[in-house]
């Protein structure tokens, strides 16, 4: 039975939101019968189409919590950070629903139940939070690990998977070394071939190989790997593994080889009609969400500079198959930011940046005419963000693969924003690679509904903002 439920780990986080979903439903149907509960005539007339109204409710709610990351599942805070997170959730989740009731007033459950509502509700997930997390992290209901190899390669998991956020998602037993490999595993970590490689696996119980020899030629058990994948047990290059478990490609490792034979890479005619179709409808939407915020923009724009002064600032960046476009940006920096031609980064407290400019980076204001670069096919609403020409040339010959990132259209919002912070160095640029060739692989419209609804965290704590 354990064995079984180590296995469905993959779906702990649909049994989570599913469970939520019911909680937040029956929050508001007890609500409105504590509310009523003196005038039992009074609750019938106000409780037509309930369940939706409840359904309703519990959906904005958890699209508050996802905008603030609660659903992510390497989410790195601790409980307070987590029930903070939570109850700005609630907020944003409850002034769209102050939105909604407005816009429509069938689905109005009156101030008094929704008061209610939002306040047992918010106890009731704050609660099963905590005892989910437990249970989580119960050892025994988690994926049990071999990790093949001793070397340099394996002990990145020892070293750069330690919180328990990284391995949340499963338990390693131990080390395996082989023939050749050195061992830089703590001795108490590893575990000697004393059986047969099926046998170990078998007295283990393992659920995973993950192979991290430093060097496979002749040196990995084929044959036990071969039982062991017959008898059920999964076998992943490690590779496979940090990209599955860190949302993001380890550079240091990565092979040509790697990347021809690894899934994704989604560029079917389907997948790229069903992603401009999303891009125009999303950028038309926030176009008439924004056009009064666009507005205010520029007026301020133009009283802080004068009339003489350009509102809008067109610059040259790389977009798909390596095309430059002129990207649109409201201007945030004096005109004589680069008088001298030469492309920089910006720096934490540039002086170059304007007053009017400095709050529209940090609340991403700025960003919002490139919203006509996503209706022109310049961009879309998700993708890498589009680099200068000069940094692109310099980068792509220090960076392996780095021209890989742009076998996509550069996006407004992307994941590697939400996954790291702002990048002013070939440092910053090769980590944010790792995130940004993690979503070429493996972009799709759910994950870019996901990294979308998520940039609302970015926007409102100006995470990585200069």
């Amino acid at each position: 039975m354990l064995r079984f439920l180590r296995r469905q780990t993959v779906r702990w986080l649909l049994l989570f939101g599913l469970t939520e979903l019911l909680l937040l439903s029956s929050s508001l149907y007890i609500a409105m019968h504590l509310r009523y509960l003196r005038n039992a005539d009074e609750l019938i007339d106000v409780s037509h189409h309930l369940m939706l109204r409840a359904l309703i409710f519990a959906l904005v709610i958890m699209l508050g919590m996802a905008a603030l990351g609660e659903y992510r599942t390497h989410l790195r805070t601790t409980w307070q950070g987590a029930v903070a997170r939570q109850a700005v959730g609630f907020v944003i989740g409850g002034l769209l629903l102050a939105v909604g009731y407005y816009v429509v007033p069938q689905a109005y459950v009156g101030r008094g139940v929704l008061s209610m509502a939002l306040a047992l509700s918010f106890l009731a997930v704050m609660m099963f939070r905590l005892l989910f997390m437990r249970v989580v992290d119960i050892e025994s209901l988690k994926p049990r690990l071999l990790i093949l190899g001793t070397g340099q390669r394996a002990a990145q998991i020892h070293n750069r998977m330690r919180r328990r956020a990284d391995r949340r998602g499963f338990t390693v037993v131990g080390y395996v070394p082989c023939p050749g490999d050195d061992i830089v595993i703590p001795e108490d970590k590893l575990i000697r071939f004393d059986v047969p490689l099926p046998a170990l696996v078998k007295r283990e119980q393992i659920d995973e190989i993950v192979v991290g020899v430093d060097d496979r030629r002749g040196r990995l058990p084929m044959d036990g790997l071969l039982q062991c994948r017959q008898a059920g047990v999964l076998i992943t290059d490690l590779t496979t593994f940090f990209e599955r478990e860190s949302g993001r490609v380890q550079l240091s490792w990565l092979e040509p080889s790697w990347l021809v034979f690894s899934g994704g890479f989604q560029a079917t005619p389907i997948h790229r009609l069903t992603k401009r179709c999303f891009d125009i409808a999303a950028a038309a939407v926030l176009l008439l969400l924004c056009w009064p915020l666009m507005l205010a923009v520029a007026l301020a724009i133009r009283l802080e500079s004068g009339p003489n002064q350009p509102i809008l600032y067109r610059q040259e960046r790389v977009g798909e198959n390596g095309n430059t476009f002129w990207l649109l940006k409201f201007r945030s920096m004096r005109t004589d930011a680069e008088r001298d031609g030469i492309a920089r980064w910006a720096s934490k407290h540039d002086d170059r940046v304007t007053r009017v400019g400095r709050i529209c980076r940090k609340l991403r204001f700025d960003e919002l005419p490139q919203l006509w670069n996503v209706l022109k096919s310049d961009m879309s609403i998700v993708g890498p963000r589009p680099e200068r020409p000069q940094f692109v040339a310099d980068l792509a010959t220090k960076i392996p693969f780095y021209s890989l990132r742009h076998c996509l259209k550069p996006g407004l919002a992307g994941w590697a924003q939400l996954s790291y912070p702002y990048g002013a160095s070939e440092e910053d640029a090769a980590e944010k690679l790792k995130y940004d060739l993690f979503y070429v692989k493996n972009h799709n419209l759910l994950f870019d509904m996901l990294i979308l609804i998520e940039t609302v965290e970015v926007v409102l704590f100006s995470r990585g903002a200069r």
